[in-house]
């Protein structure tokens, strides 16, 4: 009975070699077994390769750009991409001046204007937006790069909808577009009662070459914050020539009252703070004979504020307006007593 003993130890043994083996990551093979085929590395996946970039339409055709880009240089589009959360590391100087995104801009560079090549691929950015196509052709080399001319969108809903889908952030856009409505209704329910609703609002700007200009809804100076946020009223004569201009209108100075508001915001670009052009102004009979210089409703706004139209500046500016509106209402209602 114990004549098969030696190949049971043998067996034994056998099967404790391939558990240790096996164990231990070892594969266990027999003589004339054939050797275990080596598997070759994953190929990565259609599906996958295609999620990485997709087609962008633009005024340059369609561009392939990251579905959701990390690191974006841009000349004038700061604010739009930061008001969706997009990591802006470059912009052109002048954005630096925008006091609503200072606190924005701490991670970025200036990439001068136009978009300097050099110091773009310094930064290595995985997609490059501008307003401006000079060096769109270098530029294009270093990224995929956006034209997106000046004026393509008409108010603050299509600029966010249109730089979200850019930044591949869906969600920031109806995050930033919430936030905005719910304070366009705080400020219109503070002028209630304080702003007649049939009173005009104009918007006005003084070059030091001493051209003076009014501006509709779509060109910076509060005008997307005053007319469609707060909702307040267009002089007609404004509103019937700036549709179909780029946003505002040339005056002289014999046609100002044709154009003037019950109340009116001036800006004053004067980038050598000079001032002479504004003393010859407030200096001139058609000013002064202004109902807004006499009845006190006219303010100065400062230039670098108020030029700003992207979303973050157009959202920040409602309180401004708002408290500039209740504090001089105040004040000519206190002087009247």
């Amino acid at each position: 009975m114990f004549k098969n003993k030696p190949l049971r130890a043998a067996g034994l043994i056998y099967l404790l070699l391939v558990t240790l083996l096996t164990a231990c990551g070892g594969t266990a093979t027999t003589a004339g077994d054939p050797a275990p085929a080596k598997q070759a590395p994953k190929e990565p996946s259609t599906e996958a390769s295609a999620a990485a970039t997709r087609s962008f339409s633009t005024v340059k055709g369609n561009i392939n750009i990251p579905v959701k880009p990390k690191r974006i240089v841009t000349d004038y589009y700061g604010g739009e991409l930061l008001s969706v959360g997009a990591n802006v590391i470059g912009v052109e100087p002048t954005t630096f001046d925008n006091p609503f995104l200072k606190k924005l801009l701490t991670g970025a560079v200036d990439v001068g204007t136009p978009v300097n090549v050099e110091k773009t691929l310094e930064l290595a950015p995985d997609l490059i937006v501008v307003m401006y196509d000079k060096n769109y052709e270098e530029l294009s080399k270093i990224a995929p790069t956006l034209h997106i001319p000046y004026g393509t969108t008409s108010n603050i809903y299509e600029t966010v909808k249109l730089f979200g889908d850019i930044a591949g952030e869906p969600q920031k856009v109806e995050q930033f577009i919430a936030t905005f409505d719910q304070k366009a209704a705080q400020g219109r329910e503070k002028l209630k009662g304080v702003i007649d609703p049939n009173a005009t609002v104009g918007l006005y700007e003084l070059t030091d070459k001493g051209t003076l200009w009014v501006f509709g809804d779509n060109a910076g100076r509060g005008g997307q914050t005053v007319y469609n946020a707060l909702g307040l009223k267009m002089p007609d004569l404004v509103r019937s020539e700036i549709k179909g201009n780029t946003g505002s209108v040339q005056l002289s100075m014999e046609v100002l009252p044709k154009y003037a508001a019950d109340y009116m915001f001036l800006t004053t670009y004067d980038p050598e703070k000079k001032g002479e052009a504004l003393k010859q102004l407030q200096a001139s009979s058609v000013w002064q004979g202004l109902n807004a210089v006499k009845n006190n409703t006219l303010f100065m706004n400062d230039f670098d504020t108020f030029y700003r139209y992207d979303p973050i500046a157009v959202m920040g500016q409602i309180d401004l307006f708002v408290d500039m509106l209740l504090a001089r209402t105040a004040e000519n209602k206190a002087n009247k007593n």
